[in-house]
């Protein structure tokens, strides 16, 4: 019995990029539907549910941002975001609303393959666990005694260092916005103190990583938040 296809929904109104996309990625194996405009993406989505959705933010009859978001309250499906370069408040607004990832134009081919595949796989593992253990990089987190291990050998985090390592680690290689992260370790009230948060990061990485002065498992993504790394995505 044949697999069927995983479903993407392109939403994108520019020509070449139709062009050059919907081949290569019917060329992987993937089922394409190609919109051009808000309305026609809400008409595919509603037809036939897409398992991922490849979004342009500068769509011609709507915010690309609230189509994301419209999205998301429908759908758990991954959103890659695609974005011109320089518009840093656009991309941390979408992942803000429900966005998984972002990719800045121009990009190549493969890096967008590697961030699908990333999101596929992620989407099809379990969900966030508060409770047992989770092998993540290397490392061991165990929720329940709050304690994580290398080796058999344990690292002692503070509180909050383990609060920001577990809620990293509950959603591996996704983009988290500043905002998402403060208000998550902080709480609402601390979404304008970023100072925290990168206090707190560099806390962590001297702890975890194995060379805090080139992390691998706790990545930037500059100007917009951070992605634990657990294999395949691509900074």
């Amino acid at each position: 019995m044949t697999t069927p296809a995983t479903r993407v929904l392109l939403v994108d109104d520019e020509p070449a990029l139709q062009r050059t996309l919907e081949p290569l990625l019917r060329s992987r194996g993937y089922d394409v539907t190609v919109a051009g405009t808000a309305a026609a993406a809400l008409d595919a989505f509603a037809a036939t549910p897409p398992h991922l959705i490849i979004l342009d933010l500068g769509l011609p009859d709507l915010d690309g941002i609230e189509l994301c978001r419209r999205f998301r309250q429908q759908s758990p499906a991954p959103i890659i975001v695609l974005s011109a370069r320089g518009h840093e408040a656009d991309k941390v607004a979408a992942l803000d609303q429900g966005a998984d990832d972002y990719v800045t134009k121009p990009f190549g081919p493969e890096e967008l393959l590697a961030r699908l595949r990333v999101a596929l796989r992620r989407l099809a593992q379990e969900p966030p666990q508060s409770s047992g253990q989770i092998r993540r990089g290397g490392l061991t987190i165990d929720f329940d005694r709050r304690r994580v291990l290398r080796d058999q050998q344990e690292i002692r985090l503070t509180p909050k260092e383990f609060e920001l390592l577990a809620f990293l680690v509950q959603h591996p290689d996704r983009v988290l916005t500043h905002h998402t992260l403060l208000k998550a370790i902080w709480g609402a009230n601390a979404v304008d103190q970023p100072e925290h948060l990168w206090v707190l990061v560099g806390q962590l990485r001297k702890k975890v990583e194995p060379d805090p002065s080139r992390p691998r498992l706790i990545v930037s993504e500059p100007w917009v938040g951070y992605r634990f790394v657990t294999g395949e995505s691509v900074p």
